[in-house]
């Protein structure tokens, strides 16, 4: 579990093709301070597996479900990437619940700079749509946000210059693709609430009149 606070803007120094797969090398020397074999780490907030690491870098194995969910396989060498080490309980939850598992991804459509932040808005996938609500909270590429504006096909979000800074938000341009998490309490209300993924009730379930 995550927290979508980015705690360190890393690097990919190494990407292997292996067909269906891919293997990624990323430098972090604070998210491999004290990770080992088998732990995870957030990558534009996609949660991996480190599967070695060492001198400040990590390999992760990125398999086509990620791949095909996410916007890693369009990372390169030099591409600069979000990291974050899971929660720790006890700890404090700066962000809001994240799991690292991305429902889909989204692109920059524009950006509206100001004196002291910057407006950015994001294509939202229909299905995805639902979930996302004025004041509520998103992931983009792993970071924590509140949505500012919610569209039926878009939302907006305020970065403050710490994101902008500390982040790849902060270089990232209008038609560059974004990773996306919602906010899973809302998936989960909406499936006790025996609403399937269009919204319908599902089979078998009554309505209650009162």
């Amino acid at each position: 579990m995550f927290t979508g606070i980015v705690e360190e803007l890393g690097e990919v120094t190494a990407v292997e093709n292996l067909g269906d797969a891919s293997r990624f090398r990323l430098r972090g020397p604070l998210v491999t301070e004290d990770a080992k074999h088998g732990d995870s780490i957030a990558v534009n907030g996609v949660c991996l597996t480190v599967v070695d690491c060492g001198d400040g870098e990590f390999t992760a194995d990125v398999m086509a479900e990620t791949l095909k969910r996410s916007s890693l396989g369009a990372l390169t060498v030099g591409s600069r990437v979000n990291l974050e080490r899971p929660m720790a309980l006890g700890g404090r939850l700066g962000g809001h619940l994240v799991q690292g598992h991305v429902d889909g991804t989204g692109t920059i459509t524009g950006r509206e700079p100001s004196e002291h932040w910057e407006i950015v808005k994001v294509s939202l996938p229909a299905d995805l749509a639902r979930y996302v609500v004025e004041k509520g909270s998103i992931t983009v590429d792993g970071v924590s946000l509140t949505v500012v504006e919610a569209g039926d096909d878009y939302f907006t979000i305020s970065l403050i210059p710490t994101t902008l800074d500390l982040t790849t938000l902060g270089i990232k341009q209008a038609g560059d693709q974004v990773n996306l998490e919602v906010d899973v309490l809302a998936k989960y209300v909406e499936r006790l609430m025996g609403a399937d993924r269009s919204g319908q009730k599902e089979s078998g379930q009554k309505e209650t009149v009162k």
